[in-house]
């Protein structure tokens, strides 16, 4: 369905013509003239995919039109069938039957609405108000992600009447299990994966997860009530660790492969492949008019890199061929319910790599090597991930013996689903999801084969055979970065003593002076840890020492020392270490040393707030 949204002065009609076959017009329970006021007109054209689940699409369509006439503070609506949106139309019955349905399920919300009848000739009249949201178009299938999405580019999974998948619980020894039974025998985390992926459990209904109230106290990010919801501002702790992710993600693609590019935000809805493209994604889009295009903001980096990879003169020798874009600012435009902290949101950043591979081999080999490296993530950032490694039945068969070689090399038991026929552009792919404290996945690293859209987007390599289309994968070793920062503050919600890795704490070292003539002290040890590329600061706020030592454990600092005559004249301090809850004595160049070998390889800011904890801002009233 395409739906066109103008918040309107007024709308008003007359119809004036049959526009085809005596059946076709209506004529009873409609009016044939009609004036609303102070209302937003939704143009509707229904589309022939929509018959599928004709109930799926008004239900989408409601939502869509509830959050439109929200955010104008409006309940009157205008439902005017309009054909020109598109040129895949539903029949007229289903047409027909889904415009009677929404002004049912509207009318039974409260709201005031006058339907403009279908299959006719009409004169109309619309004042547009002009601000910046008085023109908004969508897109509406009848899909409905109720589970969240992958972290990486979407699919469009879970669309209704199809037959079920097939899930198994696949160990590296090579044996398997139906997944449910396998319930008692792995981690509590996999048990509440499959939980959620098998069985549908899910979370109560406004239970919020950990990291929503942990994200506002530590400072690291919040909400912006002059923005629309999803959009997150961060504060500088919190974009200090945001910053070390990006940071520390671009240099593992790096060194693996991927070369860096940039690309536009915004695409072409009226580019075939763009629009179908877009169609293959279970994501809510947004849609807008610019001039007489149609445009979308990218809910991936795929547009853009296939678009640079359709252009380029590709050789054999040039593969495989791995693009990669830290796209700072992608777009999904989750409903207003859904939107949940740092784990859904509707503006967010995807590191997105694509490798174009020879052949299926070539593929393979890359999907492997990249899941791989995922895990690496999973060390370096402290978090346990669940894999799930999806398959279509056709891949499958060709493929068991390499399924279980995955499975071995990841060494970690592997939810596998074996989907019965390929709905979506991939064939084959692996999932890693962290488990919130609700029991809920948060999915992170995707690796996928694409198996479609190079022929779409019309890319090709050359060897001396002629000119081929080659698999493409699809890769994001982290996940949505926001998204990372959710399952780190989940796990930490499970900590006796939470904590952030130390290369990602905004603080790692903090002295605390005994008195004023210890703060000079003090700083001269900053500013040889800061020589050191490690961040230390100085509480030197005229509080009592255990009121700042309990600051310091607020702030989850990792190792902070008090300082007195005794450690200025002995040149050794005693160090909490927050690890594990001991302490230490220890010189400056030893602590020095600590902290760069645990952090060693890893990305290492500067500090982002003043050297002095008396000159730290209260970012959120806290």
């Amino acid at each position: 369905m395409r739906l066109l949204f103008v918040h309107s002065d007024h709308l008003e009609f007359e119809a004036r013509e049959e526009a085809g076959p005596d059946d076709l017009a209506e004529t009873e329970g409609v009016p044939m003239e009609g004036r609303m006021e102070e209302c937003v007109t939704a143009f509707v054209s229904v589309e022939s995919d929509d018959e599928a689940d004709l109930d799926g699409v008004v239900a989408n369509a409601t939502d869509e039109l509830r959050d439109v006439t929200g955010q104008l503070n409006t309940n009157r609506v205008v439902l005017y069938p309009y054909a020109h949106l598109s040129d895949d139309l539903a029949s007229p019955d289903a047409a027909k039957a889904v415009m009677r349905d929404l002004e049912s399920e509207l009318e039974g919300e409260g709201y005031e609405v006058l339907r403009a009848p279908f299959g006719w000739y009409k004169a109309f009249e619309v004042a547009c108000k002009g601000h910046p949201l008085s023109e908004l178009s969508r897109h509406v299938s009848a899909h409905r992600d109720e589970a969240g999405g992958a972290a990486g580019a979407g699919d469009g999974e879970g669309e209704p009447d199809r037959e079920p998948s097939e899930w198994r619980m696949l160990w590296p020894d090579g044996t398997a299990e139906d997944a449910v039974a396998a319930k008692s025998a792995v981690s509590e985390d996999m048990r509440a994966f499959v939980e959620s992926e098998v069985e549908g459990v899910t979370a109560s209904p406004g239970e919020e997860p950990p990291h929503v109230e942990l994200m506002r106290e530590k400072s690291l990010a919040g909400y912006d009530e002059l923005s629309d919801v999803g959009n997150l501002r961060w504060y500088p702790r919190g974009k200090l660790v945001r910053d070390s992710l990006v940071e520390y993600v671009n240099d593992l693609v790096v060194d693996y492969g991927g070369m860096p590019v940039e690309t536009p935000v915004m695409y072409d809805l009226g580019a075939r492949a763009i629009d179908e493209h877009a169609g293959k994604f279970g994501e809510r889009q947004y849609r807008f008019e610019s001039g007489d295009r149609r445009m979308m903001l990218r809910f991936a980096a795929c547009f853009g890199q296939f678009s640079i990879m359709r252009d380029m003169h590709i050789a054999e020798s040039d593969l495989p061929l791995r693009i990669y874009e830290l796209s700072t600012y992608s777009f999904r435009r989750e409903q207003k319910g859904e939107v949940t902290g740092l784990k859904r949101l509707r503006s967010f950043t995807m590191p997105d790599m694509h490798t174009a591979t020879a052949d299926m081999d070539g593929a393979r080999r890359e999907l492997l090597r990249q899941a791989k490296l995922s895990l690496r993530t999973s060390d370096d950032l402290g978090l346990e991930y669940q894999p799930a490694l999806r398959v279509t039945r056709e891949f499958y068969e060709a493929n068991e013996a390499w399924v279980a070689e995955v499975v071995a090399q990841l060494d970690k038991p592997t939810l596998l689903e074996i989907i019965p026929e390929r709905h979506h552009y991939w064939s084959a792919k692996i999932d890693f999801a962290a488990i919130d404290g609700l029991g809920r996945p948060i999915e992170n690293p995707t690796v996928q084969i694409d198996v479609e859209s190079a022929e779409r987007f019309d890319i090709t390599y050359t060897d001396a055979e002629g000119s081929h289309h080659p698999p493409i994968l699809h890769y994001s070793p982290s996940g949505g970065i926001e998204r990372v920062v959710a399952a780190l503050l989940e796990e930490t919600a499970t900590m006796d003593t939470p904590r952030l890795p130390t290369w990602l704490s905004p603080t790692q070292v903090r002295f605390v002076p005994v008195g004023e003539e210890h703060v000079d002290y003090c700083d001269e040890l900053v500013d040889e840890l800061a020589a050191a590329d490690l961040r230390a600061d100085v509480d030197d706020r005229s509080e009592t020492v255990g009121k700042r030592i309990a600051r310091a454990e607020t702030d989850w600092v990792p190792y902070y020392a008090v300082v007195g005559d005794r450690e200025v004249d002995s040149g050794r301090l005693d160090v909490n270490v927050r690890a594990d809850d001991t302490e230490v004595e220890l010189t400056p160049e030893a602590l020095r040393e600590r902290v760069r070998e645990e952090t060693a390889g890893l990305p290492r800011k500067r500090r982002y707030l003043p050297q002095h904890v008396g000159d730290h801002p209260n970012f959120t009233g806290r």
